[in-house]
């Protein structure tokens, strides 16, 4: 039995390869303001998270209004879980916009 070579296993991965290498490039190029772009984007994804979270959550309760208790808790603890990684995220971001501007200031 003839064995393939591991070379085939990543012809599949090469344009997931491509179309991140430019964006990382991008940031190489940029450099704190690259990270500072990263950090607003990173921050706006967690607000939309979390719109998107309570959106739901408050369709949730309109169309099908206040059912069990078991339903109520469980789609609070979705709304919860949700808004913390909308937390993380944007605290996340902040750091980066921080790490830059501190970046720039000394190194810059």
């Amino acid at each position: 039995m003839r064995r393939q070579s591991e070379t085939f296993l990543f012809v599949p991965l090469l344009p997931i390869f491509f179309v991140g290498m430019f964006p990382i490039l991008l940031f190489g190029l940029l450099g704190f303001f690259g990270l500072s772009i990263f950090g607003v984007l990173l921050v706006s994804v967690g607000l939309t998270s979390a719109l998107e979270a309570h959106g739901q959550f408050t369709e949730d309760i309109i169309t099908h209004g206040y059912g069990r208790s078991a339903e109520r808790a469980a789609h609070a603890t979705d709304l919860q879980t949700a808004t913390r990684f909308a937390a993380l995220l944007d605290m996340a971001g902040i750091v980066l916009i921080v790490a830059s501007a501190v970046g720039f200031v000394y190194f810059g």
